[in-house]
C-alpha cells in the first residue's frame, strides 16, 4: 500500500456507509486509496478518477485487493455522498495538524490565515441548493491547509470560525482574519488559545472603526508626539505593477483601550497602499486591530502581507490546479468530501520542495512518474 499506515490511521474513524448494503462489492480502503492517488495525479471528478484507475489497474492491483475490479464513477459518487462529512472533516484536520515542519532551525511563529471560499459549481438552483462554502485555516509560511469547516453560506463564517479554531492548534501563531471575523468572541478565543490576532476593521463595527480612524488622525496631526508608534514603507515591483505600502502601528493609550473595550487589544494598524498598473494609479487605506504591540511591526507587516496568501496559494490554486469551481458533485455529502480529498492532495503536493514547479505541473509529474508519486505520498 503506497499510502503509509501512519497516514491511513488518521482516517480510521471513517465508517463505511454501506455496512448494511448486501450489494457492497468494493472495499472502502480501495475506494479511498484510488480517489486520493487519482486526485494527486490530476483527476478532478469521479469520471476522471475511474479513467486513471482503469489506466493504472495493473499497478493498483499490486497493493489493493480490488475483488471486483475498478469501481464505477457512480459507485464512487454514491460512497462519497454517504460518507459522514463531519467525521471526514475531523479526520482531515487531525492529519493536517501532524504536518507542520521545522523552519529555519525551529518551529517558526506561523501566520495562520482564516478565510472562506465558495465552490461556485456546487449549487443546484432547481433544487434550491446553495453552493458549498468552506472556511479554511492556512499556514501561510508552510503552504498547508490546517483545517476546514463547511457552512451553508458566507454569512455563517462568524459561526464557523470558532469551530475551526477549536479544531486546530494555534499556540504562538499570528491569526489573521478579514472583517467578517472581526468579532470580540473570536478575539477572546484566539487569546485563550495563546495566539495573537490581526483582524481587519471595517464598518461592520462602526464605533470601533470610527475610533480607530479618529485616533490615528489625531496622532498624525500632532506628528505622533506622546504616542508610541512605528511606521515603515515597503515598495514592490512585479509584472508591470508598482506598489508602495505604508504601514503604521499605533500603540493604544489607556483611554483608547477603555473606549474600545476590545479583548487583548494592544495596537491599531493602518496600511496605505498606492498601486500603479498600466500607468493608472489607485489608492486604498485599511485599518486593523491587533494584539501585537507597536514594537512588533515586522510581525504585523508579515501578518498583513501573508494573509493574502490564502487567496493566491489556496483558493486560486484550488480553482486553477484542481478545477474546484467546476465541482458539480451535488448529491449528499459528495461535494464536501471531494473538497477534502483535494485539500489532502494539495497538502501532500505542497510538502514536496524537490521540484520548483507549480501544483498543476506537480500533479502531472506524479501521474507520469511513479517514483515521484511515491515521494509525494510518503512524506
Amino acid at each position: 500500500m503506497p499510502l503509509s499506515p501512519d497516514f491511513l490511521s488518521y482516517f480510521s474513524d471513517l465508517e463505511d456507509p454501506r455496512v448494511e448494503d448486501r450489494n457492497k462489492r468494493h472495499r472502502l480502503d480501495d475506494i479511498f486509496a484510488i480517489v486520493i492517488l487519482a486526485t494527486i495525479c490530476g483527476a478532478d471528478n469521479w469520471v476522471e478518477i475511474v479513467e486513471f484507475a482503469d489506466a493504472r489497474k495493473d499497478w493498483l492491483q499490486e497493493f489493493l485487493e480490488l475483488p471486483h475490479g475498478i469501481p464505477s464513477h457512480d459507485t464512487l459518487g454514491r460512497v462519497f455522498a454517504s460518507l459522514d462529512a463531519h467525521v471526514f472533516e475531523e479526520c482531515f484536520t487531525s492529519w493536517a495538524q501532524s504536518l507542520p515542519v521545522l523552519l529555519q532551525g525551529g518551529l517558526r511563529r506561523e501566520v495562520i490565515a482564516i478565510d472562506g471560499k465558495t465552490s461556485r459549481g456546487s449549487h443546484n438552483r432547481r433544487k434550491g441548493q446553495n453552493p458549498l462554502h468552506l472556511v479554511s485555516a492556512w499556514a501561510s509560511d508552510q503552504g498547508l491547509v490546517l483545517g476546514q469547516v463547511a457552512t451553508k453560506a458566507k454569512s455563517n463564517e462568524i459561526e464557523a470560525i470558532p469551530r475551526l479554531l477549536n479544531m486546530i492548534s494555534i499556540e504562538n501563531s499570528i491569526v489573521t482574519i478579514d472583517a467578517m471575523g472581526c468579532q470580540k468572541d473570536i478575539a477572546i478565543q484566539i487569546r485563550r488559545q495563546k495566539a495573537d490576532y490581526i483582524l481587519t476593521l471595517k464598518d461592520n463595527h462602526p464605533t470601533l472603526a470610527w475610533l480607530a480612524k479618529k485616533v490615528m488622525k489625531a496622532a498624525e496631526d500632532k506628528t505622533f508626539e506622546g504616542t508610541p508608534y512605528l511606521r515603515q514603507i515597503e515598495k514592490v515591483k512585479d509584472h508591470g505593477r508598482q506598489e508602495t505600502r505604508r504601514y503604521t502601528l499605533l500603540s493604544c493609550t489607556p483611554s483608547v483601550l477603555r473606549r474600545a473595550q476590545w479583548p487583548g487589544l494592544q495596537s491599531i494598524g493602518m496600511v496605505e497602499v498606492k498601486r500603479t498598473v498600466n500607468y493608472e494609479t489607485t489608492k486604498s487605506v485599511r485599518f486593523f486591530v491587533t494584539s501585537l504591540t507597536y514594537r512588533q511591526m515586522a510581525e504585523f507587516m508579515r501578518g498583513v502581507r501573508n494573509h493574502w496568501h490564502i487567496e493566491i496559494n489556496l483558493h486560486w490554486s484550488l480553482d486553477v490546479s484542481f478545477a474546484d469551481d467546476h465541482n458539480r458533485s451535488r448529491t449528499g455529502n459528495a461535494q464536501e468530501n471531494l473538497s477534502i480529498i483535494k485539500r489532502i492532495a494539495l497538502n501532500m503536493l505542497n510538502k514536496d520542495t524537490s521540484s520548483k514547479i507549480g501544483i498543476k505541473a506537480k500533479r502531472k509529474k506524479a501521474g507520469w512518474n511513479n517514483d515521484y508519486l511515491h515521494k509525494i505520498i510518503s512524506q
